[in-house]
Order: C-alpha cells, then structure tokens, then sequence
C-alpha cells in the first residue's frame, strides 16, 4: 500500500514539470485552464493521500512496538533469558533479565558456547545434547545444568533451543532460545529426593493413608517388619489384627481432636510371629485446616523389649538362683505393711556356710545355694514366698496369716528340707539352717524393722546351737541394741585413739628373768570406763572391726618394745595376737613389713600367736602365710593348742617356734588326769623342737607342777596382771634392779 501511494504521486509530479514541454506543442490557450485545474486537483490528492499513508505507517509502528513490549516484558516475567546464537560466525546474543546476570562473551567459538561458565561435571552432558540436536537426532536442544553467574556461584539454568536457519549445505547456521533459572526448582527437588531417600531408608516403617486409613504409600521398612509386600496392600484398609474394631475407631477420635496418637501395640508378621511396635499416628491438613491423609510411623521394638524384659528379670531376680531377689522382697514387704496386711516373715541361712566355701571352694558353694533354691522352690510349701536376701541368706514371706501353728510347721518342714543331703559335685553335704520369725505387726511397724528383727531371732537362732527357729522377742531386741551401740563405740574408739595396750610380761621357768610380753588390747573410753575385752571382741569379729583394732595393737606394741630396747630394759620379743581375719588378709605380711620399718624394729623381737582355729580354716593358706613371716625372723606362736581340732599330721608342717597351753588346762591340772594332758603337749612340743608357754598361771602349786614337766616359759597372774605401758616399764625396772642386786651378791 505504502509502494502504490508513492508512485501514484511520482506520477503526478512528473506530469506538472512537463506541463511546459507539452504546452509547446498543443494550443495553449484553449487548455490551459482546464489542465491547470486537473494538475492541481492530482496534486492535493496525491498530498492527502500521502498524509493518509503516513498516518497508517504511524499507527503499524505504534502497535508492533506495543507487541514487542509486550513480548519483553512476557519474558521479563517469566524469568528466563532469550538467546541468539550465530553457529558460523560465534556471535552470540543474550538478554539480561535476571537478578543475578552472567557475564557472557558476545563473541566465543567455544562448543558449547561459553562452556567456561558451565559446571565441569555438567559440561559433558550439555556437550552431548546439543551435539546431538546440531545433528538432527533431536528435534530441539534441552539440557539442565549449574552455570556460573558474576558473583562466582553457580546456579541451575533449564536452556532450551532449536535451529532456526541452515545453509546451503545444509548445516545449522542459527539457533535461538531461552534460558530459565531453575535453581529453586532444583532445591525443592532436592529435598524431595532426600526426604524419598530418608523415607526409603528409614528404619521405622512409614504407612500414609486416607481419611479412611485406606493405605496410599507405605515404605521398605514397612514390609520389612510386618512381612507384607507393598502391592498387596496399597488400597487395603489399615488395621491391627490382635485388636477390635473400636480400637481402630478409638485412634481416629483422638487424631481428630488432638492432630496425633501414639501407644505401643502387638501385631502378627504373615509368618506367624509376634512383633511389638511403638505407634504414632499424625494428620495431614491442607491449606484450609482439612484433615487429607494420616501418616503412621511405627518401629519395631520386639528386641527392646526383649531386652527390657530381660533387664526386668536380672533386677527382678537372683542371678545365681533365679529367685527373686532382695529388691522384689522389700517391694512386696513394703506393701504389704502399707496395706496392713497381717503376714509372718521367715529369715533362715545356712549354718557354717563359710566353711563349705572355704574347704570346698566357692564354685561348690554356689553350686550347693542353687540345689538349695531349687528344692525349695520346686516345694509347694515354699513355692512363690521365696527370697534369696544375698550370700546364703533366704527369706520366706507368709501372706494373710499371724497363726503360730501353721508358721512353725511351715518352718520345721523348712528345715526338713535343708537338711536333707545334697549331691554336689561327687560330695554328699549334710548342711544346717537357722530361721529367724517375726510377726506383723508384732514385731516391727516397717519392712527395715520387720528385716534387723528377723535377723536378730536368726542370729539368736544360731549362737543357741543352730538348726532351729527361733521368735523375735524384746530380749532379743535389747541385745541387738546392745551390740548396735558396742559396734558404734568401737568405730568411735578406733576414730578417737580409746584402744590402748597392756602388757602381761612371760617369765623364764629356770631363771626367772622377763624373756617376752604378750600384748593385749584394752578399751578405754573417757565416759564409760574400761570395757570388758569379752563384750567389744565378739562384736568386733563379727563385724571386721578387729583387723583395724589388730593393725592399732601391732603399731602401739611395737613403739613400746622399741623404747625399752633402747632404753636397755628388755631384750626378748613382744607377742601380738593375730585375729581370724587379720591372718586372712591378703597384705598380711606387706602390712607388717610397714609397720617394722616405721617403728624401725627388728623382726626378731616380734612374735603372732595365732589361734589353732585360725589355721586350721584353711590349712594350706595358714602354711603358705606362715611360712612367708618366718621367713622375715619373726616368731610364731599357736595359742590356746589343745582347744581346737588341729592334727598332729598338720602342727608338724605348720612353721611353728611356740605352743601355749590354754588356762582350762593348767587349771585342770589339780587332778592326774589333767596333769598328764599337760605333760602330753609339752612333749609333743619339744619332741617337735618347740618351746611352751603355760599361760594363766596362778598358784606356786601349779608353777612346782609345770617345773617338774619342763615347761619352759610361765605366764600369768602368779607373776603379774596385764600392765600398762607405764606400769610394765617399771615392772621392768624393778626386774632390772633385781638381777643388779643378785649379780652383786
């Protein structure tokens, strides 16, 4: 339209210029108006028709720049980035419409085109598509990948594009497309692909259902625990098997009122086995706070439970025995007092049970404690009312009965039963038990009572000659308080320095002379005076408080004999006496090697009487021990020979330097049939090349009597009573002063 308008007027302009060369040829003046006014009215027409064609052209322009920003900000819109890529000559152009721009080359002949920005682990892959699309293998180029933007981080571009133009071989010669940043697409696929992969992976099986637990989805672990494929039971209603309906009905309550429910359940594998699961139910709302799907998350915790129970019965229960143990018997004492109930309670152990361990070795004791256990517990009289309290110590609750009759029946057939040999290792043991019985609520308000009371008739029990039942009464009770405060005091005393030493000096039958000193511990406190060696020893065994009182009387004795040494008043040894347990201590020697060297002396004035039946608990212990002082230069003693149950086969092997004669003996020595024990063990001891010591000797009758049976060393009451350090230092002066005066006369 715009060609034709213009030469229309081309001709009308032409015609006016040669108006003047055809006038010269036609009548001028017969035409010459007409023709005027036919140029002029060609002429405004081809001037308005001019204006007309502008204003169109105009009005072409103004609409395709509208489209074209229209079209811009399209693109602008959408975020991606138009490109033109000139394949021959390399130039390429790139619109910049993102936030973060990439710096390009407008010219590169790299392939791909500015493949410096692109990933290096991408590269290959973008290399790859595009080759193949440059080739007519595809029909357009699609590749997504990490691109390098201007501040040196990569971002995840989707570029796609096609040829638009080949030459005339045929080649592609130009291509054109887009370029969309695609990076917050790829995080949120990334994090799908994780939570897929935590999904896929998890350990805990993950079922997701509809608002009719109709199963959606379920995951690996889900097959994996209950045994069900996971094609079987999309589209199947979630349902627990062990459990009704209302349970079911139950869970979807809570899930609507409170969002989530959770508890433990018990279900069938398709194997038939039992697992246990911790289930958690949660909802899934959409934007609108609908509920859409549950999600069911459960683990199995078959083996944890397992394991609890297992824990459960090794706290529950005894691990030798298999009996509940002593927290089960305070928990069910415990409440029974609570809930007033009126039960009898039975504490018995086995008497000498320390002997079988000893001569038998513990592997033996523990065996006999587990035939033990089974035959009571496999007794219907004993069955579900046995406890093992500790070491070889039982209990037996009786609930709902206060009857005297039916309680020492039960404890009579209770002794039956123990006493009834055991087949233990190719021995046959015949063991004795003590019971102590107690009433509630008689005889204690509280379990802790109910137990020391019940201890207390068994202790009584037992020093009353053992194998028998014995009832709490208040007598027993005053003397377990008694004991209580002995024990107090004795761990008082040891903290306050309250044990002392005395001394009671030996005496050479022949000369006379002060040859050694037996030291004996005293209790001394500042209130109470001096308290009887007979009340705090028993209780001191019993409790072990006597390897400490042994260690105090050993240092002190040795500090004394020390001083006199040096002070030139004696020259012979201090005995010390050795408890059971002081002798059973493993740093026995290593003990008394410190004390020596602090109190810096010899071993050759330090004598250990050590009772008979010390050694003989364990014999080859003793010798071994025994042998290992000797070894040192100090002297051995066996005190109270003749009391116990010794063999002459064992006291020829024990390292001995000393027998004592035990007081019953030299008192019993009045009649021929005491002497002559005397004279036996004097002759046992020299024909064994050991000295004797007669101890307890009163009378000038008795020391004519053991004169004449050569008993060597004479200590008693005839000489002197224990002394103090102070006072058996001037015993010893005055001993010194008389030997001074016999010498000079």
């Amino acid at each position: 339209m715009q060609f034709k308008t213009t030469a229309f007027c081309s001709l009308i302009l032409l015609a006016f210029f040669s108006w003047p060369v055809a006038a010269a040829a036609i009548n001028w003046d017969k035409i010459q108006p007409y023709l005027f006014h036919a140029v002029l009215a060609f002429a405004v027409a081809g001037l308005l028709l001019a204006q007309f064609s502008l204003r169109r052209m105009r009005k072409y322009h103004k609409a395709l720049a509208k489209s074209e920003e229209r079209l811009r900000l399209s693109i602008w819109g959408s975020g991606d980035e138009l490109w033109d890529w000139n394949i021959e000559t390399g130039e390429l152009y790139r619109s910049s419409a993102w936030l973060e721009p990439v710096e390009t080359q407008p010219l590169t002949k790299d392939f791909p085109p500015n493949k410096s920005l692109i990933h290096p682990h991408d590269l290959e892959r973008v290399r790859h598509a595009l080759s193949q699309h440059l080739a007519g293998h595809s029909p357009f180029f699609e590749a997504s990948y990490r691109l390098r933007t201007s501040n040196e981080s990569f971002i995840w571009v989707l570029d796609r594009g096609k040829v638009v133009a080949y030459n005339d071989e045929g080649k592609a010669r130009r291509m054109t497309g887009t370029l969309k940043n695609i990076s917050q697409l790829k995080q949120a696929e990334a994090r799908m692909q994780l939570f897929a992969r935590c999904l896929e992976n998890i350990s805990d099986a993950v079922v997701i259902c509809d608002t009719k637990f109709y199963i959606i989805e379920v995951n690996p672990a889900y097959s994996t625990i209950t045994g069900k494929n996971r094609d079987e039971v999309l589209q199947t209603r979630f349902q627990l098997t062990l459990y009704p309906p209302r349970f079911m009905q139950d869970i979807e309550k809570t899930l609507v009122k409170s969002s989530r429910w959770s508890g433990e359940i018990r279900e069938l594998k398709t194997n038939g086995d039992y697992y246990q699961a911790e289930l958690t139910f949660d909802v899934i709302k959409d934007e609108q706070g609908c509920i859409t799907q549950y999600v069911a998350v459960f683990s199995d915790i078959s083996d944890r439970k397992k394991r609890e129970a297992e824990l459960s019965r090794l706290a529950n229960s005894d691990t030798l025995t298999g009996l509940p143990n002593r927290a089960v018997f305070m928990t069910k004492l415990a409440s029974l007092v609570t809930d007033k109930i009126e039960h009898a309670l039975l504490v018995f152990d086995l008497d000498n049970f320390k002997k079988i361990n000893d001569s038998l070795g513990h592997e033996l004791g523990d065996t006999l404690l587990c035939k033990l256990a089974e035959r009571l517990h496999h007794n219907k009289l004993f069955r579900q009312k046995l406890y093992r309290l500790g070491g070889d110590e039982f209990a037996i609750l009786l609930d709902n009965t206060n009857d005297i009759h039916a309680i020492t029946s039960l404890a009579k057939a209770l002794i039956e039963q123990i006493n009834k040999p055991f087949a233990v290792d190719q021995h046959e043991l015949v063991v004795t038990s003590s019971i102590g019985i107690v009433l509630f609520p008689e005889d204690g308000k509280d379990p802790q009572a109910l137990l020391r009371n019940a201890d207390t008739a068994m202790y009584h029990a037992k020093s009353s000659g053992a194998n028998r039942y014995l009832f709490f009464n208040d007598t027993m009770n005053k003397q377990a308080v008694k004991r209580l405060q002995i024990e107090n005091l004795i761990r008082h005393g040891l903290k306050e320095d309250y044990f002392t030493v005395f001394y009671q000096p030996k005496m050479d039958m022949l000369s006379g002379k002060v040859v050694g000193m037996e030291a004996l511990v005293r209790f001394i406190t500042p209130k109470g005076g001096l308290i009887s060696p007979g009340s705090f020893i028993p209780v001191a065994e019993e409790t072990g408080q006597i390897v400490d009182i042994g260690t105090v009387v050993l240092r002190k004795a040795c500090l004394d004999v020390k001083r006199w040494l040096d002070q030139g008043l004696f020259h012979g040894r201090v005995a010390v006496n050795l408890s059971a347990k002081q002798f059973m201590l493993p740093f026995l020697c290593d003990q008394i090697d410190d004390i020596l060297q602090q109190t810096n002396l010899a071993s050759y004035h330090l004598e250990l009487e050590i009772t008979e039946g010390t050694v003989m608990q364990s014999p080859k212990l003793a010798i071994d021990t025994m042998k290992k002082l000797r070894a040192r230069g100090i002297h051995l003693a066996m005190d109270d020979f003749g009391t116990g149950y010794s063999s002459l086969a064992y006291l020829k092997q024990f390292p001995l330097n000393t027998l004592k004669i035990d007081k019953a003996f030299i008192d019993d020595m009045n009649n021929a049939r005491g002497r002559n024990m005397v004279d036996t063990i004097v002759t046992i001891a020299h024909n064994l090349s050991l000295s004797v010591v007669a101890e307890g000797v009163e009378t000038l009758e008795q020391l004519e009597q053991l004169r004449k049976l050569r008993c060597e060393i004479i200590q008693g009451y005839y000489y002197s009573k224990p002394l103090s350090a102070d006072d058996f230092a001037t015993f010893l002066i005055a001993q010194k002063k008389q030997r001074q005066t016999q010498l000079s006369v």
